[in-house]
Formats: C-alpha cells, structure tokens, sequence
C-alpha cells in the first residue's frame, strides 16, 4: 500500500516552533489514520534531497517502530524517475489500524539540555546546516532568528554525506567525514539544523556506521535562535 505522509500535519500543532515532535496520542491517532501497522515494513521516500524522508524515518523509530522495519529509498522520487521506474498516479485508502507508539525519550534533547552541555559537555552537538549560516555569514530564511550557532556545536553540513543523486556516500566515506570532525567518539553525538530536519540526514548517516539510534535537538535553531 501507499499513503501520503504530511510531515507539518504530523508534528506538533500547537507551536510556532516547526516539525517539533508530536504528542504520542496526536502521533497513534495519526499513524494508525493511514492504516499503518506496527509490524509493517515502511520504505520513506520524497522529492526532495532526501531530507523530509529522514525526518520521517527518525520519528517512527522515536515512536518505537522497529528500525529493522523502516527503511529510506536512497536517492528518493528524483532518482527512481530519472531511472524510467513505475510511477502511478493512483490514490488507495487504506483501512484503519490500531497502531500503538512507545516513544524512545533518549532519542531528543531540549533547549535546556543543550544550555547545560554548552558548561558540562556531556555530548557533542553537530549542526547540519551550511557553513555560511553556521558562521553567522548568511541571514536565517526564517526573520525572527538571529544568525550563528551554538556555543560549542561543530558544523556539518548534511550535503557533505550526499551525493550528487541524492543518495548517501558509501559507509567508509561517511566514516572518514565524522572523523575529520575530531569529535569525542566516547560521547553521545546529538545533531542540530535549522528546523530538526536535515538533522535526521545525520542522524541516518551516522546510524549506518555507528549502528545506534539518533538524537536530536528537536527545537534546533528555531528554537535556540529567537531574537
């Protein structure tokens, strides 16, 4: 079966803060809306440079779906049209499931949380946004935020570990990257970005090689970066 999964209807409503994680009812209600169950193999994929996809692939783990049992099609809608794959325009309802969340609370740091690192430096925060917005070069699309980073953050732009067709750079490569980094590897690694999407790039990068769930910092600079 397919279903269209809109990631702004999908996160919380009550917030100007964007793509902030839903409440585990609001997410349950949603899911199961769609006809989604939690013993279903799910493949995420979008038109974009697989950004949405990773979002959402990172919100079903955090909800407590198995990760052996979701999955983003590399390359996403862009790669399998230039490929002359099948594509339909056909729309299909599916039948309402009873899908049950159970929400992985170490998978999402908050604002307080990253105040505090700035002093104990518990875990290392990586922002995925560009280096000219990181360095305070480029003004933030977003007008109510300041430009900059977060004290003690390091920058990886999340295009760095895509290719040119939107798929991601091989293991060993993704590898090499963190490690020029010179990130502590015996600490949490929490990522960071403009709206905690394209930190969910990283966190799936980092995933394949580490093997562990991601974290994020849900708020990102939305949040941390108000005027």
């Amino acid at each position: 079966m397919q279903f269209f999964f809109d990631l702004d209807k999908n996160s919380k409503q009550n917030t100007k803060i964007p793509h902030m994680m839903p409440d585990k009812k609001y997410w349950e209600k949603s899911v199961s809306k769609l006809g989604i169950n939690n013993s279903d193999h799910i493949i995420v994929y979008d038109n974009s440079d697989v950004i949405s996809s990773c979002r959402i692939w990172f919100n079903f783990i955090y909800f407590g779906h198995n990760p052996n049992l979701i999955s983003i099609l590399d390359g996403g809608l862009k790669k399998w049209i230039k490929e002359n794959r099948k594509i339909t325009t056909d729309i299909k309802i599916n039948p309402l499931s009873s899908y049950i969340a159970e929400e992985n609370l170490n998978m999402v740091v908050t604002k307080e949380k990253v105040d505090q690192n700035i002093i104990s430096k518990k875990f290392e925060l990586i922002d995925a946004r560009s280096e000219a917005r990181f360095l305070g070069k480029q003004l933030e699309p977003r007008k109510e935020l300041k430009s900059g980073n977060i004290k003690g953050s390091k920058n990886l732009p999340f295009q760095n570990i895509i290719n040119e067709d939107n798929t991601f750079k091989n293991k060993d490569e993704i590898e090499l990257i963190f490690k020029n980094l010179n990130l502590d590897s015996e600490k949490t690694f929490v990522f960071s970005c403009g709206s905690g999407v394209t930190a969910c790039v990283l966190g799936l990068a980092n995933s394949i090689v580490s093997g562990k769930k991601p974290v994020i910092y849900d708020g990102s600079w939305s949040e941390y970066g108000l005027k």
